[in-house]
């Protein structure tokens, strides 16, 4: 081929067309975004039928049907026929709860797990520089599934790549404007710098609130060298600090903060670290990811003994491993999680995230399985795949429970 010809081939620059490849995905996902949320192109969550109720406060389905009957507690949507079929919203759910644990002081804990005063608010940070570990699909299940348990949740998403965000119904690219993710209640310019509250959203699943990300993220990383070599922040200024200190701010708001950590060991992902009271390391049990695993927890070592060295004081709760994707057929996988619990003992969480379809489907449509209506996929699939899922999540609950002092 003569380098005419090879010229012509690539006649726009390649400014030009990763412009105009930016421009037209952003507007083809804004347009598929309004054809699966139309009119107002927003999330919704799911009602629930009142033995899902019941189930998820505590109670018999009995005992709901009478106090609807009763006029006690949230008023449940009716539908079917002759409208004896009762719906009810998570908003609802969390009414019941309310009202269960204040008729019911003794079973306050039961009906209302959150926090009481005292009781220490968890910062989960979830972490890996793998890609395909299922980090941002353990983050939103878990917050999915606190939620779900009644706590306040608070989801940060510190990633640039703003996946979390997305799954939440935010595309970054339009809905995030600059200073409205985390970086703006951290970036070093005094002018700039906002509350953290000033960038928190309210999100359509009840009991959570999102502090979203996009690449503005960035920033921090470019700036906080920076910062460092002009001597700027001491104290809870420090660049490791920083998110700590504004987690600090609303933390009487919350049970729960997940933070869903960058795919790399930069500064944002240290001052999660350092933010965090505890911290999972997500982990596809195949030997390409252990080895990266291998090098992640090396390099986070190294890095975190210089910042105890400089006055950064880390201590953690709990430090667990979850392993996710697994194929419980597949030969290899099942000695590799064989040999990290040799290793590791029971900082492997016991329960695992098995690698299915539902997840993949659930994923495609921007959801979590929580999410997925009945008839999505196959019954027993999804069934299966929640099963997996619940029983990680209530795990890491336990291990939050035991923090608070409760068994």
């Amino acid at each position: 081929m003569s380098g005419a010809m090879a010229k012509s081939l690539e006649s726009e620059p390649s400014i030009a067309k990763i412009t105009r490849h930016s421009h037209l995905l952003a507007a083809q996902l804004q347009a598929l975004r309004s054809q699966l949320y139309p009119p107002e192109a927003k999330k919704s969550l799911k009602t629930f039928t009142s033995r899902e109720a019941a189930t998820m406060v505590g109670i018999a389905e009995s005992t709901l049907r009478q106090m609807s009957l009763d006029g006690e507690g949230a008023v449940p949507e009716l539908h079917g026929k002759d409208n004896r079929r009762r719906a009810y919203t998570l908003a609802q759910i969390n009414e019941l709860r309310v009202h269960l644990a204040n008729k019911r002081p003794k079973e306050a804990l039961t009906f209302l797990p959150r926090r009481r005063p005292g009781d220490k608010l968890q910062v989960v940070a979830i972490a890996n520089f793998k890609g395909g570990s299922a980090k941002t699909t353990t983050a939103i299940h878990l917050a999915h599934f606190l939620a779900l348990e009644g706590l306040r949740v608070l989801a940060i998403d510190l990633d640039p790549q703003a996946s979390l965000s997305t799954m939440f119904g935010f595309q970054p690219e339009l809905d995030v404007d600059d200073n409205q993710t985390v970086y703006g209640a951290i970036r070093y310019d005094d002018d700039y710098r906002v509350p953290l509250k000033d960038v928190i959203r309210k999100t359509y699943f009840d009991g959570i609130d999102l502090v979203p990300g996009n690449l503005e993220l960035m920033e921090y990383e470019h700036e906080t060298p920076q910062a460092i070599a002009r001597g700027d922040g001491r104290g809870e200024a420090m660049f490791f600090r920083r998110l700590r200190s504004v987690i600090g701010s609303v933390e009487e708001d919350y049970d729960v903060v997940v933070i869903d950590a960058p795919p790399q060991l930069g500064y944002l992902t240290l001052g999660a670290l350092y933010a965090a009271t505890a911290l999972l390391v997500t982990v596809h049990p195949a030997m390409l990811d252990v080895s990266s695993m291998s090098q992640f927890l090396k390099m986070t070592s190294d890095i975190l003994q210089v910042l105890q060295e400089n006055g950064g004081n880390l201590e953690h709760d709990f430090v667990r491993y979850v392993l996710t994707r697994h194929n419980p057929h597949d030969v290899p996988q099942v000695n590799i999680v064989a040999l990290l619990r040799s290793l590791f003992g029971e900082d492997v969480l016991a329960p695992v995230v098995v690698e299915t379809t539902a997840i993949a489907n659930a994923g495609l449509e921007k959801k979590s399985l929580y999410e997925m209506a009945r008839g999505a996929v196959g019954r027993d699939t999804l069934s299966r795949a929640i099963e997996s899922v619940d029983a990680v999540n209530q795990e890491i609950l336990n291990h939050i429970k035991q923090v608070w002092g409760r068994t």
